[in-house]
């Protein structure tokens, strides 16, 4: 880990990679228990996969963006640490797979010599920030949003209100109307606006999938663009002291504002006003110019296949607002690209596209600001290499998360049958290779990874028993989901569950009965909102049947072994550790990070570190006696009404300060200095309780 100190120009990341190394040392020693080791690592990346003792690294980009450099060193750390294999997800970032977790510092530090991080890509934290990739130049949109995300992300990352939060949180921009990013299904989702001349957001909140799919509240019909980050910032100061904290089901924000109303949740949001580190927060939106294609193509590209040509300009190219540029989607099947096809990508495109790459939530690419000369070269390249197919944002480009390929709470496949599925539309209906209007997503499990709970036609893992007793994998199909624009979305209906050696007949019964029967022009979702969900179970419950298997029926697509229905094995072996003394730990390490932020006058994040610490240290003392908390605000209030005696009952009332005084240096001070002389309290009245039991 040494030879990190001097390569690195930034000391807060190397801080970051050099404490992850100490940690992955003290979870090898037993000094950090099994939970807590997977939210420290979690929140820096390095995910358990199903294959045992190996881990997945997820990369962060922010909106998806990468530059030519930025890409190559993932290929780079790729080959070293990985296997070559890189994974596009639906949250515009790249997975990496089979990582050794005692090199995960050393693969951190290369990837950031260009800029790139592992930092809160996992974990109970602000997950990447999605955006529209059209951002910028699109001729719908009202104004170029990649800095609003940008400084979102920046404003979030390290930041100490996110750090241990109950869940995850999940943040998204649209560029337009049309809601690319989906905001309706995130945490916060903001659509760009503008109202009297003046730059903002629509702001909706509480949406999320999984298996209680939920649409988000409008909270703002227009948001100034200089408030969204304190509103986020507020959103996120609840979210932590009010979220669930025990049971990961009910541990997402939709559950809080189903708890305790929309209202109340909003009265909340104004109680933090004070406390907040910015009031408002002007984002700067005079960014550097982006760096243009800079070669033109010479002489005329031989176009061998002019049909297919003719589909790919079609479907997967659009007139950018900048005249004479134009942008190219790429479909990348599964969201999968070695480093050998990727480089060789980059070294033909490289100077006539922009230096600006982004992935998109379909698991594919956007390349912007191409000259219109060399469009066909693009193209030329493209299918050199395999990644010319028409049809990017259309239904036969599925959606897919990896499945049991990898994820250990995935139950089925929802890869392999993918391409089989992909395969049936190209084949059976070739005219559907520019219908936008169905969208087909599948996830391996019910957690909605490959976002099956919005989509027109969605399927999920899962498994089905027979009456003796044998069990085979299944697909729950889900149909009528979707986006319908400016922040509304509709969640799929589950209609049926049937063997997934049948996945490919679902899709041609619903495929040829809209065929047959939608009136012309009429869409999918009206169509099945028409006909109703009785009427798609009618159709489908024949391929339902179980009494008429074959053994091929017991094997999951891509597999040759016998299903079985089991969740990937355990990441590591536990130990026993003393799970009080971990937290008074890090009430230690809280406080010295509210010392160092006071010195450096970050007045908020210090304040935010002391409440940390002493939640931290309230919550060991409950344990010791037994008492359970599922939020910070029940640690809170269980610890006076547990320890008045000893503790006087007034430390409620002195934590609680954190949303009631401005962010300045004084607050900090006294608060940091009461924090300490409670967590010493705290810890010497454990250690008296210890020698009594000695």
């Amino acid at each position: 880990m040494q030879s990190f100190r001097t390569e690195l120009e930034n000391p807060i990341v190397e801080k970051d990679i050099l404490d992850l190394g100490r940690k992955i040392q003290m979870f090898k020693e037993g000094k950090i228990d099994d939970d807590k080791f997977r939210s420290l690592r979690l929140a820096r990346g390095v995910y358990g996969q199903r294959q045992e003792g190996v881990q997945m690294i997820r990369i962060k980009l922010p909106y998806g963006k990468m530059t030519f450099d930025q890409w190559r060193r993932i290929c780079t750390v790729s080959d070293e640490y990985s296997t070559g294999m890189m994974h596009f997800t639906t949250r515009q970032d790249i997975q990496i797979h089979y990582v050794s977790l005692d090199r995960t510092p050393e693969l951190w530090a290369e990837l950031e010599k260009d800029n790139v991080t592992l930092r809160e890509a996992c974990g109970n934290t602000v997950r990447n920030v999605t955006g529209s990739v059209t951002s910028g130049v699109d001729k719908a949109e009202p104004f170029d949003l990649t800095s609003h995300a940008h400084a979102t992300f920046e404003y979030f990352l390290r930041n100490p209100i996110c750090q241990e939060m109950g869940r995850k949180m999940k943040f998204s921009f649209s560029n337009t109307d049309e809601d690319t990013a989906l905001a309706y299904m995130h945490d916060i989702g903001f659509i760009a606006k503008v109202k009297d001349g003046q730059r903002g957001f629509k702001v909706v909140v509480g949406g999320g999938l999984g298996a209680q799919p939920r649409m988000a509240d409008v909270a703002y019909e227009f948001l100034p663009e200089n408030m969204i980050i304190p509103l986020a910032e507020s959103i996120l100061r609840v979210f932590d002291r009010h979220g669930e904290r025990n049971s990961r089901s009910k541990a997402r924000m939709k559950f809080l504002l189903a708890k305790i109303g929309f209202e109340a949740f909003m009265e909340l949001l104004e109680e933090e006003r004070a406390a907040l580190k910015s009031k408002v927060y002007e984002i700067n939106t005079t960014t550097d110019a982006p760096e243009l294609a800079y070669k033109i193509a010479e002489g005329n590209v031989e176009i061998t296949d002019a049909k297919k040509h003719e589909n790919w300009k079609a479907t997967n190219v659009i007139e950018q607002k900048q005249e004479g540029l134009f942008g190219v989607f790429v479909r990348v099947p599964l969201g999968n690209i070695t480093t050998t096809e990727t480089r060789n990508l980059l070294d033909a495109l490289e100077g006539y596209i922009g230096n600006d790459m982004r992935i998109s939530i379909n698991q594919g690419l956007f390349f912007r600001n191409i000259p219109e000369a060399n469009l066909d070269y693009v193209y030329s390249v493209l299918a050199k290499f395999g990644y010319a197919e028409a049809g990017a944002n259309s239904v036969v480009n599925i959606t897919a998360c990896p499945g049991t390929d990898t994820c250990n709470l995935a139950i089925s496949d929802s890869t392999a049958i993918t391409k089989v599925l992909e395969g049936v539309i190209e084949s059976e209906f070739p005219e559907l290779i520019k219908n936008n209007d169905i969208l087909i997503k599948i996830s391996g499990c019910m957690n909605s990874c490959g976002q099956h709970g919005v989509a027109n036609i969605g399927f999920h893992g899962s498994s089905m028993r027979t009456k003796d007793k044998r069990v085979l994998p299944a697909l729950q199909v889900l149909l009528g989901g979707g986006t319908i624009g400016d922040g509304e979305g509709r969640a799929a209906d589950k209609v049926i569950k049937v063997p997934s050696k049948k996945g490919p007949d679902v899709l041609r019964y619903v495929l040829k009965d809209y065929a047959e029967n939608a009136t012309e022009g009429e869409r999918f979702n009206d169509y099945y909102d028409r006909q109703g969900k009785i009427y798609f179970y009618d159709i489908l419950k024949p391929l339902a049947d179980i009494t008429t298997l074959v053994e091929t029926d017991f094997i999951d697509w891509g597999r040759e072994e016998q299903f079985k229905t089991e969740i990937g094995v355990g990441e590591c072996a536990s130990v026993i550790v003393d799970l009080v003394g971990i937290l008074f730990f890090e009430s230690e390490e809280k406080l010295d990070n509210a010392q160092a932020a006071i010195e450096e006058k970050r007045y908020a994040d210090a304040i935010y570190h002391t409440y940390s610490s002493q939640v931290n240290a309230a919550k060991g003392l409950l344990i010791d006696k037994g008492v359970k908390t599922n939020t910070q605000m029940s640690v809170i209030a269980g610890f006076d009404e547990n320890y008045k005696e000893e503790f006087g009952g007034l430390v409620a009332e002195q934590i609680l300060q954190i949303n009631k005084n401005e962010p300045s240096l004084e607050f900090a001070n006294k608060y940091l200095a009461e924090g300490k002389a409670f967590l010493e309290k705290a810890m010497t009245y454990r250690n008296a309780q210890n020698l009594k039991l000695a």
